[in-house]
C-alpha cells in the first residue's frame, strides 16, 4: 500500500467538498493510509461494501487497549478493558452499558414526543418569522436539538446554551477520533457540571434521563457513578450534534438544488425518504473510528494490528456501487441502507430522534417559510472545523 504522508484532509479543497477527495480515494487506494491533521496515523476505508462490513466486523475494535493493550501497558493486557462509556467499549462491556441506556431512545417513546418538538420547532420561527431572514444554524438548527435533549436529561432550562457550547467545543478538539479522546479543559468542565447533575438527581429522582440511568437495572447491574456521568456526555453529544448537521447541511442541499426543494413542498408526505436522502446525501458523520485487534484484509490491501481505522461512512454512502448517480440529490430515491447511523451493535441509539427532529424541523420551515433563500454566495459559506462531524458555522436564508 502507498503511504500518504500528506493529509488529505487538511487542504482547503476536502473542507470546501470532501466528496471529490473520497471519489478519489474510492477510485485510487479504497484503503488509504495518511495522517491525521493531528498526527495520528490512520487507515481510511472508503468502499461502501468494505465499511458497511467493517460497521460489523467484531476484529474491529473500539477501545485502543483491546487492539494495543502491550504499547499501553508495557504487559500484554485482558481480552477485554473497561473503557467507561458505549462510544469506546467493546462487548461484552459494551452489551452491558447500551442495555443499560437503550429505554429512553426507544421510537415508541420519541414518537411520544412528536407535538413538543412541533411546538418548540414552531416557537423558534415565530421569534424570526417578521424580520423575513434568520441564521438556519443559530436561530433554528442549534436551539432546537439542544433543547430537546437537554429536556430529556434534566438539565435546567437556564443551563441549555452552557451545555451546547461544551459539546461543540469537544467536537472541535476531536473527541471522537482521538486517541486522547477526554483531553481539555472543556472536558473537564462540562464533567464536574455532569457530577453535580448526577447528586442532585440521587437526592431528588426525576422524570429523565439522569433518573433513568442512574436507576437502570438489569440482572442486578447498575452503571456506576462514572459510567453515568461519561454516557450522559456521550448522550448529550450524540442527541443534539447530529441533528444540526442534518437540518443544516440539508437545508443548504435543499436550496441548492431547487427542483428537489420545490418537488418537497409540493409533496410534503415525500419527507421520511427525503430525510433518509439527505442523511445520505450530506452525511453529519463523516467517519467513525475502530482498532483493528488483528491483522485484517480489505479490498486486497492489508491493515495491521493496532491500526487506526476511519470507516468513511460519507465516503460509502457515496460509492456508485451502492446508490445510482451518488452525486445526484434525490428526495424520492428508495435507499435505505445509507450508513449515516452506522450499523451493527454501535448503531447509533439516537437514531429515531433525530429522524424525528429532522422531519419535524424540515416540514415546519417550508411550511412557513415557502420562499426560503441563501442569503450569500454558497463559496461564502464557512464549515466548522470538525473532521468527524461535517457542518456550517452559519447559513443566512432570507424569506
Amino acid at each position: 500500500m502507498e503511504n500518504k504522508p500528506d493529509s488529505p484532509f487538511a487542504e482547503a479543497a476536502y473542507n470546501a467538498n470532501p466528496y471529490a477527495t473520497y471519489a478519489s480515494m474510492r477510485q485510487e487506494t479504497p484503503v488509504y493510509k495518511t495522517v491525521l491533521p493531528s498526527g495520528v496515523d490512520v487507515y481510511v476505508v472508503t468502499h461502501y461494501q468494505d465499511v458497511q462490513a467493517g460497521l460489523k466486523d467484531a476484529r474491529l475494535v473500539k477501545n485502543i487497549r483491546n487492539a494495543r493493550p502491550e504499547n499501553l501497558s508495557g504487559q500484554p493486557g485482558p481480552a477485554t478493558v473497561k473503557a467507561g462509556n458505549m462510544l469506546k467499549a467493546d462487548p461484552p462491556e459494551h452489551t452491558r452499558l447500551r442495555s443499560l441506556t437503550n429505554e429512553a431512545f426507544k421510537p415508541k417513546y420519541i414518537n411520544q414526543m412528536r407535538g413538543h418538538i412541533e411546538e418548540i420547532a414552531n416557537q423558534l420561527l415565530d421569534k424570526v418569522q417578521s424580520a423575513g431572514k434568520m441564521d438556519v444554524i443559530t436561530d433554528f438548527a442549534f436551539p432546537l436539538p439542544i433543547t430537546i435533549i437537554s429536556e430529556m436529561m434534566g438539565v435546567p432550562n437556564h443551563d441549555h446554551q452552557k451545555f451546547g457550547k461544551w459539546s461543540s467545543d469537544l467536537i472541535t478538539s476531536g473527541i471522537l477520533s482521538s486517541e486522547n479522546p477526554m483531553a481539555g479543559k472543556e472536558f473537564m468542565e462540562l464533567g464536574g457540571y455532569v457530577r453535580g447533575l448526577v447528586d442532585e438527581h440521587r437526592k431528588q429522582p426525576r422524570e429523565d434521563i439522569i433518573s433513568q440511568l442512574i436507576n437502570a437495572e438489569e440482572n442486578g447491574d447498575q452503571l456506576n457513578d462514572m459510567e453515568v456521568m461519561t454516557t450522559i456526555i456521550l448522550l448529550l453529544i450524540a442527541g443534539h450534534e447530529t441533528t444540526v448537521n442534518l437540518i443544516g447541511n440539508g437545508m443548504l442541499a435543499l436550496l441548492q438544488q431547487p427542483a428537489q426543494l420545490e418537488k418537497l413542498k409540493q409533496q410534503p408526505k415525500l419527507i421520511k425518504p427525503a430525510v433518509e436522502e439527505m442523511l445520505r446525501y450530506v452525511n453529519p458523520v463523516q467517519f467513525v473510528n475502530r482498532y483493528a485487534s488483528e491483522d485484517i484484509e480489505m479490498s486486497g490491501e492489508k491493515i495491521p494490528r493496532g491500526a487506526h481505522v476511519l470507516l468513511a461512512l460519507a465516503a460509502a454512502d457515496h460509492d456508485p456501487d451502492f446508490a445510482s448517480d451518488p452525486e445526484k440529490l434525490n428526495i424520492t430515491r428508495d435507499e435505505a441502507r445509507h450508513l449515516a447511523f452506522g450499523q451493527g451493535i454501535h448503531y447509533c441509539v439516537g437514531a429515531p430522534l433525530a429522524r424525528l427532529e429532522g422531519e419535524i424541523a424540515f416540514t415546519a420551515i417550508l411550511k412557513r417559510m415557502p420562499n426560503i433563500r441563501l442569503a450569500v454566495v454558497p463559496d461564502q459559506l464557512k464549515w466548522r472545523p470538525a473532521l468527524e462531524l461535517r457542518g456550517l458555522q452559519s447559513l443566512p436564508v432570507t424569506f
